[in-house]
C-alpha cells in the first residue's frame, strides 16, 4: 500500500461550436479526502512560432507540465499541424522509457482540430464536438452533450456542462479556466 493516498481531481471540457472550441478545466486539486488547492490552472494557451493552441490537463501536474513541453516542441517542428505533433507526441509518450511513467491526459486544440492524447498512444477526436478528461469528466460529457441539443454558446455549454459535473463529482469544483479559441 502506498504510503500518500492517490491524488484525485479535475475535469477538462472541451466544446466545439459555431466555429470556437472553448475548454473549461476546474480549479480542485485533492489529496485523498482533502483539498489542497482550489485554483490550480489546468488550462493553458501554447503559442510556439505564433501558432496558438489551447491545451487542458489532467493528472499529475509535473508530469501535464511535462507533455506540454514536449508539445510545444513538437508544433514548433511541424508548424500549424496539431494533428501530426500530437501523434509524434503520442508515440514518444507510448515508445519512451521515461515518457512511459507519466500518469496524465491532454485536451488540445487549434480551433479547428480537437483531441484528447493518452500515455497509451491515443491520439481521439471526439466524434460530437465535445471531450472530457479527468475525475469528471464522464459527467462533464454527459452534460455538454445534452446541453448541445440547445441553442448556448460553446461558452455557455462549457460552463454549464462543468457545474452539473461540480455538482456531481467530489473532485471537482466549480472554480473554472476558461479558454477560447477559433480556426
Amino acid at each position: 500500500m502506498s504510503e500518500f493516498p492517490g491524488w484525485h481531481g479535475t475535469t477538462i471540457l472541451a466544446v466545439r461550436r459555431g466555429g470556437e472550441v472553448v475548454v473549461a478545466g476546474d480549479g480542485q486539486v485533492s489529496l485523498g479526502q482533502t483539498v489542497i488547492k482550489g485554483s490550480a490552472r489546468k488550462v493553458r494557451r501554447l503559442s510556439p512560432g505564433g501558432y496558438d493552441v489551447v491545451a487542458g490537463f489532467a493528472g499529475s501536474t509535473a508530469d501535464a507540465f511535462t507533455l506540454l513541453e514536449r508539445l510545444e516542441a513538437k508544433l514548433e517542428a511541424t508548424p500549424g499541424q496539431l494533428a501530426r505533433a500530437s501523434v509524434e507526441l503520442a508515440k514518444d509518450w507510448r515508445t519512451d522509457k521515461y515518457l512511459q511513467k507519466l500518469e496524465a491526459m491532454l485536451i488540445v486544440t487549434d480551433g479547428r482540430d480537437l483531441f484528447v492524447i493518452t500515455g497509451v498512444g491515443d491520439v481521439l477526436e471526439p466524434e460530437h464536438d465535445a471531450a472530457a478528461i479527468g475525475s469528471g469528466g464522464n459527467y462533464a460529457l454527459a452534460a455538454a452533450r445534452g446541453l448541445m441539443e440547445t441553442d448556448l454558446s460553446a461558452e455557455d455549454v462549457a460552463r454549464r456542462a462543468m457545474a452539473i459535473a461540480a455538482d456531481i463529482c467530489v473532485y471537482t469544483n466549480g472554480n473554472l479556466t476558461v479558454e477560447s479559441i477559433r480556426a
